[in-house]
């Protein structure tokens, strides 16, 4: 078994948007990932698909999580179908915290076309 500490979570940064990086393949974990993210309030993540399903679990705050961006608060799930457009929104004042979880291996692509796998997931 392996224990990851929240001290031991591994922290990246986009504009507006902070990820903290749990279960992945680097960390001993070989067919999920998961991670935090912390949404800035009033931002608008850019666009992107992935080739897995994704959820998202709010702990905090409000979250929109499209495609189909109904308005999530703490305790709702949002189960984005892969190949949907994903974006998430923040269109409160405060910080938004959810968890999510992707299967192992997933790739994203940007709406610029771009095909990667983000750090936090690898």
């Amino acid at each position: 078994m392996t224990v990851i500490r929240a001290t031991e979570s591994r922290t990246f940064e986009l504009p507006g948007v902070r990820f903290s990086a749990y279960a992945a393949p680097s960390r001993g974990c070989r067919e999920l990932c998961t991670w935090q993210i912390t949404v800035a309030p009033n931002h608008d993540a850019a666009p992107h698909t992935l080739d897995r399903d994704e959820t998202f679990l709010v702990l905090s705050g409000r979250l929109r999580v499209t495609p189909d961006g109904e308005l999530l608060e703490p305790g709702d799930v949002a189960i984005v179908p892969a190949g949907e457009p994903i974006s998430v929104v923040n269109p409160g004042p405060e910080d938004a915290v959810a968890y999510v979880a992707i299967a192992a291996g997933f790739t994203a692509t940007t709406a610029e076309g771009e095909r990667l796998q983000p750090p936090w997931a690898q």
